[in-house]
Parts: C-alpha cells; structure tokens; sequence
C-alpha cells in the first residue's frame, strides 16, 4: 500500500458534512473547555502529530485565555509544519511553536512537559493497539496533574474506543467527554487525577503504520 500523503489527508476538513470535520469541532469544543476550566496562571499545551494545528490553533485563537497559553505543535510533514506556523501567525499566537520533527520522540517535548492539555488527535489510528497502550502509558509522563488528554479514534470493528477509556481510567484518568458511539469517528477527554511521572528521555513512543480506511491500522504488534 502506498504511503498516505498527510498533507492531502486534510481535505475532508473542507466539508463541514464530512467525519473528519464532525470531529475536528469535538476536538476544538474540548479545547475550549479544558481552557474554561483550568486554573488561573499560565498553562502548556502540546500537540502531537499536530498536522495544520487547526485542533488547538482556531480554539486557542479565540479563547480569553489565548495569552496564558504557551503551546507546541510537533509534525512531520513540512506543507502540514508550513500551514501551522501560517495560522499561528495569521492569529497572532507568538507563544505558540511549530516543530518540524517526529512527534513520537519524548525529547520534542523535554521542556514543556508536563503540560496542562495533552493532544493526541489522528495519532491511536494509525498505530497498533500495543502503542495505543503505550501511548497511553506515557501521557502520564506528558500531562500534568489536572491537566486534560484529547484524543481520537477510528471506530472499526472491534472497536478499541472502551478499551481505550479502560488503558486510560487504569493509569489515573477520569473521563471528562467521549463522542456517540453512532459515529464512526470517535473523541473523547480524560483528565489526570494522579502525579506525573518523570519523563523518560529520548524515549520512542509509537511508530505509525498506513492502513486501510475501511478496515483501520494493523492491530497486532
């Protein structure tokens, strides 16, 4: 199979009728309120896999709290990376970073971790159930204490989606908002109650693998 062309993967964004886009808004409407809800003081956010950045950048935008923020977007793609950093610009988000870089690496977030709202968006799809596991294991490393993970998923058969929430609820998150399970798209929040772990340096927390849309990633290991 041909390897996905990331940039080209966002045009479904551009229908607002389309799946992606349906879940595009959940991701930016837990945003908003993982800011509405979070402390006074100055918060850090990361995004990994962050694509155009349009899951923090449009919310983030328009939030009071824009100025408190300070934010990382990690992606791969260069055009994806080049789109980012326009839209932060064009929003006037100068305390928000556009990496070019492998998102999976826990060095790209060493110094901004941990943070108060962890994304995790078109990342569980794309990998095997052993990393989304893994995945998991690590945003106890990645958010903070009362700090919020946004993340999605695919909804094949057999849908991962309430083992997901179990990995998660099982390391010290509670559930905060999981989409329908009518829709074959999935988002869904959990906010950490226990401490975070210290960070594992230069650690490797997935690999991404190219799937078929109908049939989703290979699950094994």
């Amino acid at each position: 199979m041909a390897e996905r062309d990331w940039y080209a993967w966002h045009a479904p964004y551009d229908d607002p009728d389309s799946g992606l886009s349906r879940r595009l808004s959940w991701v930016q409407d837990r945003v908003r309120a993982a800011l509405d809800e979070a402390p006074p003081g100055r918060l850090r956010a990361i995004s990994l896999c962050a694509g155009q950045g349009a899951d923090l950048i449009v919310p983030l935008s328009r939030h009071p709290r824009r100025g408190d923020v300070t934010a990382r977007l990690v992606e791969l793609d260069p055009r994806n990376a080049a789109v980012a950093r326009r839209l932060a610009a064009e929003a006037g988000l100068d305390r928000l970073e556009v990496v070019l870089g492998d998102a999976a690496l826990t060095s790209k977030y060493a110094d901004l971790v941990p943070a108060d709202l962890v994304l995790v968006c078109g990342v569980f799809g794309n990998i095997t159930d052993a990393d989304v596991q893994r995945v998991i294991g690590y945003c106890t490393q990645l958010c903070a204490a009362g700090g919020t993970v946004i993340w999605t998923r695919g909804r094949w058969q057999p849908d991962l989606v309430p083992q997901v929430c179990a990995w998660f609820e099982e390391r010290g998150f509670e559930r905060v908002w999981l989409s329908g399970p009518e829709y074959g798209q999935c988002c869904g929040a959990h906010r950490f109650t226990a401490r975070p772990v210290p960070l594992e340096r230069d650690a490797v927390m997935f690999r991404f693998n190219d799937h078929d849309v109908r049939r989703g990633p290979d699950r094994g290991a």
